[in-house]
C-alpha cells in the first residue's frame, strides 16, 4: 500500500481548502491584493494597464486551510489573439473557482457591468479596493448599483496598500470554502516555476524604468536557468518588442540603460530564488508577436 502523502497527515476533520479566483478589469488591484493575502510578492504591480497577462497562483496556508488563489489578468475586449489567450484564462479561472471576488476600484464611480458579465452565476464576494483613497462613505452609492445588478455573498471594502480588511477579508474566504484536505504542500507558496517569477520580475522592471517609452507588448521569455554550485547561478533572458525603436530604447545608449535593467532586475531576483545571479539579458525585435499564434504557444499563452 502507498504511504500517505505528506500534507494530508494530521489535519482537522473540518479542514477547508478551494479555489478563489480574483476578476475584474485592468488596474482594480488584483495582484496588490492577492499578494497581501498569500504574504508574499507573487504577481507583479505596475500602473500598466493589462499588466498580469497569466492566471498566476498564490498559496495561503494555516493548519486549519488552505486557500488557492487565482490572480487573472483584466477583464477586456480582445484586440490580438494574446488578448484572447488571456481572457481564456479567466473563464478558465472562473469556471475553477469555488469563490469568485470581483473586485472594482473605488475611485471609478460606475459599476463595471461588462467585466461583471464574466462573473455569470458564480458565488462572488464584492471588494471594494483602494479604500485609502475615498472617504467610507462615499462608496454606498457603488454598493447600492452593484447589488441592484447582482446578489453577493459579502461586501467588503479593501486597502491591500493600508493592509485594511485584508485580514477579514481572508476569514470570510475561509469560512466559504468547502472541506477537504489540501491541494498542496502546506509549505508551497505557488505552483509556478523560478523561471516563470524570474521572467515577471524583469518585466515589471521593465515597465518601471521605462515607463511609456514601452508599451505593453515587451514580453520576456527564459532561454536558459541554470543552478550553479559554488558561483552564480546564471539566467538567460531575452526580452521580445514589436519595434526596432523599441530595441533601441532598451539597450540605450553604450548598453547603459540594458545594464540599469539588469542590475534592478537582479536586486529582486537574487532574494526570490535567493541565490546570487548572473543575469544575462538581450532584445530580439518580433514584429507582431501578439497575433502570431506560433509566437504565443511557444511563449506559453494558451486560450
Amino acid at each position: 500500500m502507498d504511504a500517505p502523502s505528506p500534507f494530508f497527515e494530521d489535519l482537522p476533520d473540518d479542514h477547508k481548502s478551494g479555489y478563489v479566483a480574483l476578476i475584474g478589469k485592468p488596474n482594480v488591484g488584483k495582484s496588490t491584493l492577492m499578494n497581501a493575502m498569500v504574504g508574499r510578492k507573487l504577481s507583479i504591480v505596475t500602473r500598466k494597464p493589462q499588466t498580469t497577462r497569466n492566471r498566476v497562483i498564490g498559496i495561503h496556508s494555516d493548519e486549519s486551510h488552505q486557500v488557492i488563489f487565482l490572480d487573472t489578468p483584466g477583464i477586456i475586449k480582445p484586440q490580438y489573439r494574446l488578448h484572447e489567450a488571456m481572457m481564456g484564462q479567466v473563464e478558465s479561472a472562473v469556471r475553477d473557482a469555488d469563490l469568485l471576488l470581483f473586485l472594482h476600484d473605488v475611485t471609478q464611480d460606475s459599476p463595471d457591468t461588462f467585466s461583471l458579465e464574466q462573473a455569470g452565476e458564480r458565488p462572488a464576494f464584492l471588494v471594494l479596493t483602494k479604500m485609502d483613497l475615498i472617504p467610507n462613505e462615499q462608496a454606498l452609492p457603488l454598493v447600492e448599483k452593484y447589488t441592484e445588478l447582482r446578489g453577493f455573498d459579502e461586501v467588503v471594502p479593501t486597502s491591500a496598500v493600508k493592509g485594511t480588511n485584508v485580514g477579514t477579508l481572508l476569514d470570510l474566504i475561509v469560512d466559504r470554502l468547502p472541506q477537504g484536505p489540501p491541494f498542496y504542500p502546506k509549505e508551497m507558496v505557488s505552483e509556478h516555476p523560478e523561471r516563470f517569477f524570474v521572467a515577471e520580475i524583469i518585466r515589471e522592471k521593465v515597465f518601471q524604468q521605462y515607463h511609456e517609452e514601452i508599451p505593453y507588448s515587451v514580453q520576456v521569455n527564459i532561454v536558459e536557468y541554470e543552478e550553479r554550485t559554488n558561483e552564480k547561478d546564471f539566467i538567460d533572458a531575452e526580452i521580445v518588442v514589436n519595434r526596432k525603436s523599441h530595441k533601441g530604447i532598451l539597450i540605450g545608449k553604450g548598453g547603459r540603460a540594458l545594464k540599469r535593467l539588469g542590475t534592478a532586475a537582479r536586486k529582486d531576483i537574487e532574494p526570490f530564488v535567493q541565490s546570487d545571479v548572473y543575469l544575462q539579458l538581450h532584445v530580439k525585435v518580433r514584429k507582431d508577436w501578439r497575433d502570431q499564434e506560433s509566437y504565443l504557444k511557444s511563449y506559453g499563452y494558451r486560450g
